[in-house]
């Protein structure tokens, strides 16, 4: 058995000075939603053995800010796969991932909520910060292509924060 955790970059600074939306920065209150989902995450035990994260600088940070925030001791690789793939090429870059008993994707929409549905078949629209928890009857990661999985929990920031409530 196998828990994956589908965490959506927190929320980006379309105010900041980029070039490239690949380089696009999180915002305050994306740093304090990500360091707020670490934290959560610690709490409920379902710290990830591994991490897997898009490139672009929002999600690699909010894996970074989430890791630190949580006092994880996980190594996070990086993978500009989950920066522009579909749900096919997420799947096809995790079947690389080594296999820990939970691992954490982080990257984006739309693609993050129809991965859950093709692994789930439930519905879930990922905001900014929200991770969704799976579990997945396997033995390797490898497997993850002819699998499916079941949801287990959809874990918001505006669920854990009294002092942001704009979405």
């Amino acid at each position: 058995m196998k828990r994956l955790l589908l965490m959506r970059h927190a929320k980006s600074d379309w105010e900041a000075d980029y070039v490239a939306d690949h380089d696009r920065p999180l915002n305050e209150r994306g740093i304090r939603e990500a360091r707020l989902m670490g934290q959560v995450i610690a709490v409920k035990g379902l710290t990830p053995d591994f991490v897997l994260s898009s490139t672009a600088i929002r999600a690699r940070t909010t894996a970074e800010i989430a890791a630190e925030g949580g006092q994880w001791r996980v190594e996070i690789l990086l993978d500009r796969a989950l920066y522009d793939a579909g749900p096919d090429g997420v799947v096809s870059a995790a079947t690389g991932m080594p296999d820990a008993a939970t691992s954490m994707l982080v990257g984006h929409q739309p693609t993050w909520s129809i991965l859950v549905r093709n692994l789930t078949g439930e519905p879930v629209d990922l905001k900014t910060a929200t991770i969704a928890v799976i579990e997945m009857g396997l033995d390797s990661w490898s497997e993850l292509p002819s699998a499916s999985g079941t949801l287990i929990d959809v874990l918001s920031p505006k669920a854990y924060s009294d002092s942001d409530r704009e979405r």
